[in-house]
């Protein structure tokens, strides 16, 4: 059962050394970023708290976020890659070639087209130019939100696809479907994205905390012991 926030004890608190977070309608609130957020990122960063964000948004997003936000690094499209600026430069992190990720997300575009013609009014997030791996599908970006059930049904539906072979991976956010091909996730990507950046041998589980809102954060909640969820993600 889900404990209020007042519940976590002081000496589970300061075991937190890395705080990963989800960023659209966890650390946003009506589609914007609130002044007193970015506040606590910087007394998080001053405290020496590493704060990552792990979030479904377009590598267009996550360069600004990376660039500007005082974060260590940012993990995208729910794990394809992640960026990192830092004083000897900025750096994008796949698994696999970005030359790959476009012709699979280019093939993924048709096929998806294809089951979209089932379900007028809804369409691509406006921001799937700026992707670098997966395909967006707005539920609720800058839009009136889909009917859940239309939602869930179509989420079904994507899931039921192959592509070349491969399964198409799909998940829910606040605002979006998002939709891929290939075995990465918010957790694996967090968990490769410590091993380069943290000592990941002497870290503990109760040294990092997750905080999220959504479907897409159940991989997150699962392996973390302390994670945060807001009301919607009580909901899901």
């Amino acid at each position: 059962m889900p404990k209020p926030l007042a519940a976590i004890s002081h000496a589970q608190a300061n075991e937190i050394q890395w705080l990963l977070t989800d960023v659209d309608d966890t650390l946003t609130w009506e589609g914007k970023l609130p002044s007193e957020t970015l506040s606590a990122l910087s007394k998080l960063n001053n405290a020496g708290i590493k704060v990552v964000a792990v979030t479904g948004a377009c590598a267009g997003w996550c360069d600004q976020i990376a660039k500007l936000w005082p974060v260590n690094g940012v993990i995208g499209e729910n794990g394809a890659f992640w960026m990192q600026k830092n004083p000897s430069g900025f750096y994008t992190h796949s698994q696999i070639p970005m030359s790959e990720m476009r012709a699979q997300q280019e093939a993924l575009i048709d096929l998806l087209n294809e089951v979209l013609v089932d379900y007028p009014g809804i369409d691509f997030a406006s921001d799937q130019g700026f992707r670098f791996c997966d395909v967006a599908i707005n539920l609720g970006q800058d839009r009136e939100p889909v009917d859940p059930i239309v939602a869930e049904t179509l989420l079904t539906a994507i899931r039921q696809l192959t592509l070349n072979g491969q399964p198409v991976k799909a998940t829910q956010s606040s605002i979006h479907i998002n939709v891929w091909v290939g075995e990465h996730n918010k957790r694996i990507a967090s968990e490769l994205y410590l091993k380069q950046n943290a000592d990941f041998e002497t870290l503990k589980l109760a040294n990092i905390a997750y905080i999220g809102d959504s479907l897409n954060d159940e991989a997150m909640f699962e392996w973390l012991p302390t994670t945060f969820g807001s009301i919607t993600s009580l909901r899901c």
